[in-house]
């Protein structure tokens, strides 16, 4: 959803904008080539995804400042920067393509490699930390809360059994395992069987919907008048915080429905640029199976 990020937008080449999930650099190449006398901030938590991008980016380099760091962060890193204000924000929220097509960062059950999924190589928790020394309660919370697995119990109880033989030290295996925890009439009815178990584990070993809500209120109020800020997700449990955010942005009161009167006190900060969230086209949905599930929300700051 290339197009429609950078057309939601709306940049003006001399303003200062923000890619907060930098990635490969696939948004933020098409962002500073619009740009004159702007800046671009491009951060991101994953050390090695901001080299690629410095590479990509290499001709732009007078015009973009790199920040090494998870954009919740992000009011503190504009403090540092001597940022009051930014024209626009996106964020792609969830692993980027570059993740994905770097096998031996473990975020995909599609090539075997080493059971990793850290957005940020620095921290200490990885995917097998929770696999091999979680306990079965905790793995299948874990898979039920952010993967909305039915069988996170069965998979739980299967990945517990598993390691009493052995450590499980590869995507293969884990994929294999959730695999079998599926009975074969239904294995393989909603695509890959390992799909859910892959993301609830990626967005716990990472944190990524810890403070999500609260982090892009406040993202979204560092933005100057007119400023727009858009952010994509690709699963319900993100696009229900990010709507809900949006909600409490764009909203003249946030009272409870059964309160008489307004005693909340909370003005409108922003208003909806699109009422409802844009969705890939059938071209790219038919090109692209990861855009099958995108949701872009946008808002403008008044």
């Amino acid at each position: 959803m290339l197009k429609e990020c950078i057309d939601g937008l709306n940049i003006r080449s001399d303003k200062t904008y923000a890619d907060l999930t930098v990635g490969g650099a696939g948004h933020s190449i098409e962002i500073v080539k619009r740009l004159d006398a702007g800046r671009l901030i491009a951060v991101d938590k994953d050390e090695d995804a901001l080299i690629a991008a410095g590479e990509r980016l290499k001709d732009y380099m007078d015009k973009v400042t790199f920040v090494h760091d998870d954009f919740k962060n992000l009011p503190s890193d504009l403090d540092a920067l001597k940022i009051d204000t930014l024209d626009g924000v996106l964020i792609d929220l969830g692993v980027s393509s570059y993740q994905i097509d770097n096998p031996e960062r473990g975020f995909s059950y599609m090539q075997d490699a080493p059971l990793d999924m850290r957005m940020d190589r620095g921290q200490y928790l990885t995917a097998f930390n929770i696999v091999n020394e979680y306990s079965a309660a905790e793995i299948s919370k874990i898979l039920f809360e952010y993967g909305e697995e039915k069988l996170a119990r069965r998979i739980a109880e299967n990945i517990i059994a598993q390691r009493q033989k052995g450590t499980i030290a590869t995507t293969g295996q884990l994929a294999k395992i959730v695999e079998m925890s599926y009975p074969a009439s239904t294995r393989w009815k909603y695509g890959h069987p390992a799909k859910r178990t892959f993301q609830a584990i990626r967005i716990a070993v990472n944190g990524e919907l810890t403070g999500l809500e609260e982090a892009i209120k406040q993202v979204a109020r560092r933005l100057a008048p007119e400023g727009r800020m858009a952010v994509m997700t690709f699963h319900s449990l993100e696009d229900r915080i990010v709507k809900n955010a949006f909600k409490e942005l764009t909203s003249e009161c946030i009272c409870p429905p059964d309160m008489p009167i307004c005693v909340c006190g909370h003005h409108k900060e922003a208003e909806l640029v699109n009422k409802k969230p844009i969705e890939a086209s059938e071209e790219e949905k038919k090109a692209n199976s990861r855009s099958l599930s995108a949701k872009l929300r946008i808002i403008k700051k008044i």
